[in-house]
């Protein structure tokens, strides 16, 4: 028979080992969280993506539903978060009273962060998965009670807001039901009763003016121009008082091949990695015409990050992947590239001092183009011999020049060389390998993390001690419930006194 001491020494291990494992179930879930979009990328197609990070969130939700919740507040992309509030949302309600008001708070909140046309898909996949319990009718109430611009939204998201309305079995008041319900598309309705709220009174008349089509938002009148057969090139030149920045941005390649079309778009006000994979999509030529006012724009970017969330680093080195797999896919095309450039831009604003290590040399950066084999191992060894305070690697992790060469490299230095971490090696990667469920690592000497956009690296940077191993999970517990605290302080809802 064991004696008392034994047994006490056994199921200490036991509890630790199951600890261990829980822990890293948690981290390899957020990691994949950071990176999937559930989109095609250069070594696996889209069903693979699918498949991955649809049994991660299975599983996770199955076995730690509270810090599958959590998650929310981990800095994750929004991908995942809309089928984390569909998941918690079709799951019912938690048994834990605490439980329910945490998750329903932060599902509240994360729904209303999300672009008004992801929060709009997640009510869209709630009605067409039927879930209609009593908690998702509140939060489909709550969302569209508490919208800053509920008229616009109304207007622009009509079909989608309409469809929301009737789903949680709303009961709206004024000029809202009459606008959504009401509306009929057929003769006569240029007789029907107009409305005094402008822009519901703006949309009825453009079903038969064609002029009343230039004061709706541009995704509604696109389709009411395509009914008045109003040309194409005519119809944008007139509607840019009405789009959106970001939309002025989509759509530039397609105003450019209209010729007669030119839209004002202004660069310094486009967000980062979003600019910087523009700028890669244009053609070398043109970068090099343009350089410096694309220089300028990319700068200006990447200071305001720095500004709005108070980066600062001390000495720093970037290893930036350029090899041929960095181009992306045909979903994803330039992305892992442009974080990659994006990234380079922000660590520059936010360090005492930086260096970055292409992996083919280029002497202005934003020329760059995704080629050749990847060469990790020869650049980390420029970056650790220039003696920073932390490497940054930035790469999709297929090392091929040579194999390993880089994990090797790694392995050495932290062993033989600087055992006690004086300099940071950290990869951040930008592209999810569904075959492992996890963005694929360089070695084991160096801590991996997804990467969806550059301006999400210092979240990605604090969160790598995580996937290091060296941390357990009552300290990732204590790191999620402070995100969710923080979260819950810092947004704070003002409900609108509207007409719904």
């Amino acid at each position: 028979m064991p004696s008392i001491s034994r047994m006490a020494f056994t199921t200490h291990s036991s509890i630790m080992l199951i600890q261990h494992i829980e822990c890293e179930d948690l981290v390899i879930f957020i990691n994949a969280c950071f990176a999937c979009t559930r989109q095609q990328e250069f070594y696996s197609d889209k069903q693979d993506q699918a498949f991955s990070i649809e049994f991660l969130h299975e599983y996770i939700l199955g076995n730690y539903r509270r810090l599958y919740a959590r998650t929310l507040a981990a800095g994750i992309n929004h991908f995942n978060k809309a089928q984390i509030i569909v998941n918690l949302l079709a799951a019912g309600s938690p048994v834990s009273a605490e439980d329910r008001t945490e998750e329903g708070e932060l599902i509240a909140v994360t729904l209303q962060a999300l672009p008004t046309n992801r929060a709009f898909k997640v009510l869209k996949i709630l009605q067409q998965r039927r879930i209609n319990n009593r908690r998702t009718r509140a939060v489909i109430r709550r969302y569209l009670m508490q919208r800053k611009d509920p008229v616009f939204a109304a207007v622009k998201y009509r079909n989608k807001f309409r469809a929301a309305v009737a789903h949680a079995h709303l009961n709206l008041k004024g000029e809202f039901g009459r606008f959504l319900f009401g509306i009929k598309r057929r003769k006569g309705f240029k007789q029907q009763a107009g409305f005094k709220t402008q822009l519901f009174e703006s949309y009825r008349k453009a079903l038969y003016s064609k002029e009343a089509v230039y004061d709706l938002p541009y995704t509604v009148a696109e389709g009411l121009a395509a009914k008045h057969k109003i040309p194409r090139a005519k119809f944008l030149a007139k509607i840019e008082k009405q789009m959106t920045l970001g939309e002025k941005f989509r759509l530039q390649k397609a105003a450019e091949r209209s010729k007669n079309v030119k839209l004002d778009i202004d660069l310094s006000k486009i967000d980062l990695t979003r600019l910087a994979i523009y700028i890669l999509s244009l053609p070398v030529s043109e970068r090099k015409q343009r350089y410096d006012s694309l220089h300028q724009a990319m700068t200006y970017a990447a200071g305001r990050v720095v500004v709005r969330q108070s980066i600062k680093f001390g000495k720093v080195a970037a290893v930036l992947d350029a090899s041929y797999s960095m181009s992306g896919s045909s979903e994803k095309k330039q992305r892992p590239l442009g974080v990659a450039l994006a990234a380079s831009y922000l660590l520059g604003a936010a360090s005492q001092a930086y260096r970055s290590f292409w992996t083919h040399p280029i002497k202005r950066e934003l020329l760059i183009q995704a080629r050749g084999q990847t060469p990790l191992g020869e650049r980390l060894l420029d970056a650790l011999a220039w003696q920073p305070d932390l490497v940054v690697i930035i790469s999709d992790g297929f090392e091929n020049d040579p194999p390993l060469g880089a994990a090797e490299i790694a392995r050495v230095y932290r062993h033989k060389i600087d055992p006690n971490y004086r300099i940071e090696i950290i990869h951040t990667n930008p592209v999810f390998d569904a075959e492992n469920y996890t963005p694929h690592t360089i070695g084991a000497a160096i801590p991996t993390v997804g990467l969806r956009d550059a301006e999400d690296l210092p979240t990605m940077l604090a969160f790598a001690r995580f996937t290091s191993g060296a941390v357990g999970l009552s300290v990732l517990e204590a790191y999620l419930s402070k995100r969710v605290d923080s979260l819950l302080k810092r947004v704070k809802y003002e409900p609108q006194k509207n007409q719904t």
